[in-house]
């Protein structure tokens, strides 16, 4: 008997409820998904290196699912707290029938059990489906090879979602319990009169705290957006909180403040059912407060994760392109501030170990780069020292007064050849800084504007550009140059010795494979050479080695990293936003179905009526929305200035993209709850 009343409450609760099912269905899809990446990333050809990039992502998404499942776990209590009082009229039928609690108690344990077990089963299934998908997703983040891979369903994300889940749906069953438990036959009976408790709230008070609460959040923007480069640890965690209870704030205060504008707009107020969409709107947000707050700092994270994430990605490959240019780079540099010319060149260290450095190459370029203790950044700022670095004093953690880098015009002519960029030209006594890190570029070129003349080698030179030129030595994948001064070949003398040595060139070989056959030969070489070789602290000098094929593996591996991190979280905060609003909107039409009777025993027409609703919903999804929004115009700046210190441009265009992701879920949400609560309150 008990199954048949579960068997029909589940059928009921699928029509009425399609989001609630729908969502959990969704979650234990995407939670599969995510965690069944590793058994997929098994069958993808990829390097050593991408593939231990690919354990570090795993690990972390082994971490990041605990977190999701707590996201998942108080959604589906939260969802089921809106179902029970769905079903306080049943409940008070049972007690009157002479059913006890606990048999009450065992037929929401069946259900939760056949609902668990059903959303498990479909939502495995989904996502067994999604993560071949996924695959193919993984394959392009990591630019992999395909061709070994198959289809596969992952046993230890199955049973990973199941422990998850399951643990879920034994404290919704606790929930349940308890919940049945407190209730009384006399509130039930009379749940359908009786409406969330609701404190009237005095306009003036709450007009007066929404402005206060502007203003703190106007601060905190103010300090986050134009002032980040001042902000210390503590003080910005001050403004995150002071932002957070701002918000929270607002939402507590909108809705006396929209009653005091909106009544004082009488043709608008009482033009058709403006008024009954206005006060069940001011009803909703009352009772929604902090679940608001939430939601709206939810969809802030999930936006300025999803933006951030993806802008590193496509700013990093983009970078590859044009600060990758060399297929490898050897080099042989001053370890720290200590010590001066180097002892040797890299081709005689090479030859000492019978090794020939340009074994393997089809064009190289092997050149050196001068200083002296006489020539630092300190010296090239002058008496602007201090203050050209106090609003970078957060940014450069490091030493300012490392010695600058100084290379012949014909040795850097020659890499630009090589790099296939534009030579320079000098004229006598003039000299080019030549930098491309956005914070240092800041601080030179203000130098550079107001004359920097500077006194290397006994010669005092000019700059031919009052601002630096964009260029690098080093291959990359960021922009880290911090400036090089390009001068004449006869400021530094033929014999004298360097400070940094460097071998740049391009393998023999053209295939992606041969390439790699190469490198491996290199890397050999170099690992047996660096062996023998005193160590960095011994020496005071250090042998490194950089390769498009590794510096290329690492970048595309951080940023599909960082990508799939933002998408998991990004799309769980997205999900579990929409969820909640929607089950409120469609708790709300149920409680309201008398009224909207009442609205058509008094001549109101269903066009009226759907238009009401509509605006009711929409307006309640557009509110969290639109101050996240404000919220991300802030946040965006902020994260600009942040990654413009590492050198990462391209914020906008990811943006678009993360607004379309967030307009197809949060707005679907909208659309399907906007017909299903209009499917509601059309019933008679």
């Amino acid at each position: 008997m008990l199954f048949k009343i579960c068997i029909s409450n589940i059928r009921k609760s699928l029509r009425d409820y399609a989001i609630y099912f729908f969502t959990l269905i969704i979650g234990v899809s995407i939670f599969y998904v995510f965690n069944a990446i590793g058994t997929q990333a098994a069958y993808l050809q990829v390097s050593e290196n991408t593939r231990e990039i690919i354990d570090l992502l795993l690990s972390m998404l082994s971490g990041v699912s605990g977190f999701v499942s707590v996201v998942l776990g108080l959604l589906i209590v939260y969802a089921s707290r809106f179902l029970m009082k769905r079903r306080n009229k049943e409940f008070a039928l049972y007690l009157i029938l002479g059913m006890g609690k606990g048999k009450i108690s065992a037929i929401l344990l069946l259900e939760t059990l056949i609902i668990g077990m059903g959303s498990l089963l479909v939502g495995l299934l989904i996502g067994s489906g999604l993560s071949q998908v996924m695959s193919a997703l993984v394959a392009n983040l990591f630019e992999a090879n395909m061709s070994a891979y198959r289809f596969s369903v992952s046993s230890e994300a199955i049973l990973k979602t199941i422990l998850y889940f399951s643990i879920m749906y034994v404290v919704l069953m606790l929930f349940n319990s308890v919940m049945i438990g407190k209730c009384k036959l006399i509130d039930l009976m009379q749940s359908d009169k009786k409406s969330e408790k609701q404190k009237l709230k005095n306009p003036a008070i709450c007009i007066i705290t929404f402005f206060l609460a502007a203003a703190c959040l106007g601060y905190a923007y103010y300090q986050m957006g134009y002032h980040a480069q001042e902000l210390s640890g503590s003080f910005a965690i001050r403004m995150i909180v002071m932002g957070a209870v701002s918000t929270l704030l607002i939402f507590w205060s909108v809705s006396g403040l929209l009653v005091r504008i909106v009544t004082s707009m009488k043709n608008v107020y009482f033009h058709s059912l403006n008024c009954f969409t206005f006060r069940q709107l001011i009803s909703k947000i009352n009772t929604m407060v902090i679940s608001m707050a939430v939601i709206c700092l939810m969809l802030f994270v999930t936006i300025c994760t999803l933006s951030t994430a993806f802008s590193i990605r496509n700013n990093m490959n983009a970078n590859l392109e044009e600060l990758c240019p060399a297929d490898c780079e050897i080099s042989y540099k001053k370890y720290g501030r200590e010590g001066g010319e180097l002892p040797e060149n890299l081709a005689n260290i090479y030859k000492r170990y019978g090794a020939g450095i340009t074994d393997g190459f089809s064009e190289y370029v092997h050149f050196q780069s001068y200083g002296t203790k006489r020539f630092t950044f300190a010296d090239f700022c002058g008496d602007q020292l201090d203050s050209l670095l106090e609003p970078f004093k957060h940014d450069l953690s490091g030493p300012v007064d490392f010695e600058e880098e100084l290379v012949r015009l014909s040795d850097y002519n020659a890499l630009m050849k090589l790099y296939d960029r534009e030579p320079l030209e000098l004229q006598e006594g003039e000299y080019i800084l030549v930098c491309d890190y956005p914070i240092l570029r800041k601080i030179r070129n203000q130098i550079l504007g107001s004359g920097g003349e500077i006194a290397v080698f006994g010669n005092t030179l000019s700059p031919r550009y009052h601002e630096c030129q964009n260029g690098f030595i080093e291959i990359s994948s960021q922009h880290l140059n911090a400036g090089v001064f390009i001068v004449p070949d006869d400021v530094i003398g033929r014999g004298k010795a360097g400070q940094n040595d460097y071998f740049i060139g391009n393998y023999a070989a053209s295939s992606r494979r041969g390439k790699e056959e190469m490198e491996a030969r290199i890397n050999d070489t170099f690992s047996k050479i660096l062996k023998k070789t005193s160590s960095a602290e011994e020496s005071g000098y250090y042998l490194s080695l950089d390769t498009r094929i590794d510096i290329s593996e690492a970048t595309v591996g951080l940023g599909a990293m960082l990508s799939l991190l933002g998408l998991y979280i990004g799309l769980v905060f997205l999900i579990a936003s929409g969820a909640i609003l929607a089950l409120k909107e469609l708790s709300e039409s149920v409680d309201s179905i008398s009224r909207y009777v009442l609205l058509r025993k008094i001549g109101a027409e269903e066009r009226e009526i759907s238009r009401s609703l509509f605006w009711q919903t929409g307006l309640f999804f557009l509110l969290p929305l639109l101050l996240a929004c404000v919220h991300t115009i802030f946040g965006m700046k902020f994260s600009q200035f942040v990654m413009a210190g590492m050198g990462i441009e391209h914020l906008p265009e990811s943006f678009v993209f993360t607004s379309i992701i967030v307009l197809l879920i949060y707005g679907g949400y909208f659309m399907i709850t906007y017909f299903c609560s209009k499917s509601i309150i059309h019933k008679r």
